[in-house]
């Protein structure tokens, strides 16, 4: 009897020790733009974003900088510093990229570079713009202004600050982060866990619509290519082979089950703010959902029905395969520096979107005043 009464004491004050919740994980974005993911991570309780930077990809820095300044507008979160990031790759350009397509083939999404779709396509093709464009946002330029601190700086700054805390969320090309790296050996170490978007490693077409076959020109013949690694090879060979505590790859694979359905749109602006939900109902549906998945990730570990581990790393030799995803299995790499990295292979899409639904909503209720 004592020593029920001695372990039921234990338990309580085990109880009464512990703390009664646990501090929001600490997150920076790295991005070309601002979009759902944002506002996903943005809006959900169980993460705390404390930065953002900026990189070209889909857009050039300095338009996807005042995409994220105004996008902070929109959301409320005024209070997020942001640093704008490279404009251009480490090696990579639009003349080599040219000269490329003239010796291997068109290439089916090329983000800044991308003048039109090679074939129709359902999606609009973005606007070619030069580096140094003005700017002209469709819901109007931001106020908001960005740190004067550039990203690869800003970044390194933050992983001294918050040793081991942070997650990194980057969805474009890999450049701030790889010379972060390269301005700071010990950057990668610091970093609590790296989540990127990126590579390809045999995705196959799960929807059936338009739009899901017409994405599947990007992987139907050339299945380890991908845009994010292949406008900044280089950068992505980097982040490959530096030494992460934890890192994990969310490659095209997955996404070829999901859908930005115009569905999904109306039942996340039905319960999102104002300002957000308009937002949300300007946006293009039709898409795969790339981003989504990693802030989904990050948010519920959960929604991941299928994953390996795995060596990656990116061909940075310019030919046929530049650009493309190389990964081995354990004691097959080839030992020049490679990390193992949890890949995501497949993802619950109801889970998904069940989830960016709930982060709306509780954006929203962060925002309303309580009665």
């Amino acid at each position: 009897m004592r020593r029920v009464r001695a372990l039921l004491l234990g338990l309580i004050l085990a109880v009464i020790a512990a703390p009664a919740w646990s501090a929001p994980r600490k997150v920076v974005i790295d991005d070309e733009g601002f979009a759902l993911m944002h506002l996903m991570l943005l809006g959900s309780k169980d993460v705390d974003v404390i930065g953002i930077t900026t990189v070209s990809g889909n857009a050039w820095a300095k338009h996807a900088t005042a995409m994220v300044l105004r996008g902070l507008e929109i959301a409320h979160r005024e209070d997020v510093p942001v640093a704008k990031g490279a404009t251009y790759p480490l090696l990579n350009s639009e003349a080599l990229t040219e000269r490329w397509e003239a010796l291997y083939g068109k290439l089916t999404w090329k983000g800044a570079w991308m003048r039109e779709w090679v074939e129709p396509t359902v999606q609009s093709a973005p606007p070619y713009l030069s580096a140094e464009a003005d700017i002209t946002l469709p819901n109007g330029n931001p106020k908001l202004e960005a740190t004067s601190e550039i990203a690869a700086n800003f970044l390194i700054r933050l992983v001294h600050e918050h040793p081991g805390e942070i997650t990194i969320v980057a969805c474009g090309p890999l450049t701030n982060l790889a010379l972060a790296q390269r301005l700071d050996p010990e950057f990668a170490s610091l970093v609590g866990e790296l989540v990127y978007m990126g590579g390809s490693l045999n995705p196959q077409q799960v929807l059936s619509d338009v739009s899901a076959a017409q994405f599947a020109r990007e992987f139907v013949n050339s299945p380890r290519r991908e845009f994010n690694a292949r406008f900044d090879p280089e950068a992505a060979s980097i982040i490959s082979r530096s030494p992460w505590r934890k890192l994990t790859v969310i490659p095209a694979d997955p996404s070829t089950s999901t859908q930005r359905s115009k569905a999904l749109l109306d039942r996340m602006a039905a319960v999102a703010a104002p300002d957000a939900a308009q937002f949300i109902a300007g946006l293009e549906p039709g898409f795969p959902m790339w981003d989504e998945i990693a802030a989904g990730y990050v948010l519920d570990p959960a929604m991941v029905t299928k994953a390996d581990a795995v060596y990656i790393d990116y061909n940075t030799m310019f030919g046929p395969s530049y650009g493309d995803t190389l990964s081995w299995h354990e004691h097959y790499q080839p030992g020049l520096g490679e990390q193992k990295a949890n890949v995501v292979l497949a993802i619950d899409p109801a889970r998904l979107e069940a989830l960016m639904v709930r982060t709306m909503r509780e954006a929203k209720e962060r925002l309303t005043p309580a009665r």
